[in-house]
């Protein structure tokens, strides 16, 4: 498989998030300050996914993606788009819920020109927050969802003191 990458590009406020390879954890980080980062844009209007080149998106991936068109619904955005032929990934979207929030295609469509997103790996306790809110976003989308993972951030919770700083429990 892969290694993953995020690739990232804008044409007149229409941001594409294209992701390629096994795309996992170790970029969240850096995906997560995009985001912030694109909707402090006075420009934004709309986000399009570009997941054909997607062997593996994993579940805090999936949630960074949910908070994205969350967060784009509620500027009264539509809904942003995805692409992808895969069926797996197409089936994980659907199993997860992503109806109400995404709209998804199988269609190929000439998008802005991307650049790789700059990711650097991020130390353990930003890692844990990163997974622990996407998840909670997961979370928040269904009644499966929030069965699927209330044991995950609950362990996670568990693991960080009140402050938000991890536990003496855990070296």
């Amino acid at each position: 498989m892969q290694s993953g990458q995020i690739m990232v590009g804008a044409h007149e406020g229409v941001y594409v998030i294209k992701m390629v390879g096994d795309v996992r954890l170790n970029l969240c980080a850096s995906f997560d300050d995009f985001i912030d980062s694109m909707f402090k844009r006075d420009d934004f209007t709309d986000v399009v996914f570009d997941l054909h080149g997607a062997e593996c998106v994993d579940s805090t991936t999936l949630g960074l993606m949910a908070k994205i068109a969350i967060r784009a619904l509620e500027r009264g955005r539509p809904k942003p788009l995805a692409l992808s032929a895969d069926e797996g990934i197409r089936h994980l979207l659907d199993a997860m819920g992503f109806e109400s929030l995404i709209e998804v295609s199988d269609e190929r469509r000439d998008l802005a020109e991307t650049e790789a997103l700059k990711c650097e790996s991020p130390d353990e306790y930003a890692a844990r927050e990163k997974v622990l809110e996407a998840h909670r976003v997961l979370m928040s989308m269904n009644a499966r969802n929030e069965e699927a993972f209330r044991d995950l951030v609950h362990s996670l919770e568990l693991e960080c003191d009140p402050i938000g700083k991890p536990s003496a429990r855990m070296h």
